[in-house]
């Protein structure tokens, strides 16, 4: 198995931007034509795409739909979404307009029925966010901090027909401090589920070493802020990922 290095794009007031740790307040802006950031991304000879919608994020529904509609238009791959989509109308909409994969995290906790039932109704198309703050469940935007443990939750969906859990160190989410790789692989070890890793990455290392654990579960890796900052090429990440299969 290779590893799948998704290039992110965070959409905030239709700009392209990272976060650092999560908080709206602290946003360094990259862009404000999105679609054409998915299409450079493409000739770079990216495969998946992952966007999330901020602003949804913290409404509960889609905020940024018209720069999600142009991506999805200008990428030629598979698109993975995830941004306050908590219903069935939101998820059913986004596949009819082109979106691979649905990313839910808030409702997966509050609303698990829902996702059991899209994960049934869509076959490999719901992944479900565990994001991590403290070792616990953070939700609405990574704003609120469950009491639920990471593992618990991704254990509520083992038998649900998810197709991937997106586990995100919040503490480490655009700080360029390095993916969390013991918890990610310890979570990818402790489920029969699929992990994807997010949150820190900082350069080519973090993909050399997620790849060497690509046969433990872990399906990929997302990576925004190193790319932006020139830190990662993703040439060189998306090869590196291809070498270790």
């Amino acid at each position: 198995m290779s590893l799948i290095v998704f290039p992110a794009i965070d959409l905030k007031n239709g700009q392209v931007v990272r976060l650092a740790e999560g908080d709206m307040d602290r946003a360094t802006v990259y862009g404000d034509d999105p679609a054409a950031q998915a299409l450079l991304f493409a000739q770079a000879g990216a495969q998946h795409l992952h966007v999330v919608d901020l602003d949804g994020s913290f409404a509960g529904h889609a905020v940024n739909a018209q720069a999600v509609e142009k991506i999805v238009e200008a990428f030629p791959g598979h698109v993975q979404l995830g941004g306050g989509i908590r219903n069935r109308e939101a998820v059913e909409r986004w596949f009819d307009l082109g979106v691979s994969r649905i990313v839910i995290g808030t409702a997966a906790l509050k609303d698990p029925a829902f996702v059991k039932a899209a994960a049934r109704d869509f076959p490999g198309g719901i992944v479900v966010a565990v994001d991590a703050r403290d070792g616990f469940v953070a939700t609405d935007g990574w704003a609120e901090k469950s009491d639920m443990e990471v593992i618990d939750l991704a254990r509520r969906f083992e038998d649900a027909g998810v197709a991937s859990l997106l586990f995100t160190d919040v503490g480490r989410d655009g700080m360029l401090k390095g993916c969390n790789i013991d918890a990610t692989v310890d979570l990818a070890r402790a489920t029969d589920i699929p992990v994807i890793a997010s949150g820190g990455v900082a350069g080519i290392a973090d993909i050399r070493i997620l790849s060497l654990h690509a046969d433990e579960g872990i399906e990929g890796v997302i990576t925004g802020r190193a790319l932006y900052d020139g830190r990662l090429d993703l040439k060189t990440a998306l090869a590196v990922a291809k070498a270790a299969a």
